[in-house]
């Protein structure tokens, strides 16, 4: 987990999350707790439903996600 943090730094998520249109404005997702609560939390468990990916999240967040709020930001 340290060297991909130290390979991929919170402010290189958020520039690359910015320049790809994935954050339209500041808001409360935070794109490296989510990318981290994806790779570690998400991908690699054995729970592998939105609400699973959603409670990793706010597990790993410093603030919470309600489900319409968390399911809005992954529809077109």
């Amino acid at each position: 987990m340290r060297r991909l943090t130290t390979l991929f730094p919170s402010d290189l998520l958020e520039e690359h999350a910015e320049e790809l249109g994935v954050v339209e404005r500041d808001g409360k997702l935070q794109m490296p707790a989510f990318v981290w609560s994806f790779v570690f939390g998400f991908a690699a468990g054995e729970s592998r439903t939105l609400a699973g990916f959603r409670r990793s999240y706010n597990n790993t967040a410093d603030k919470t996600l309600s489900p319409g709020g968390f399911y809005q930001r992954l529809t077109p």
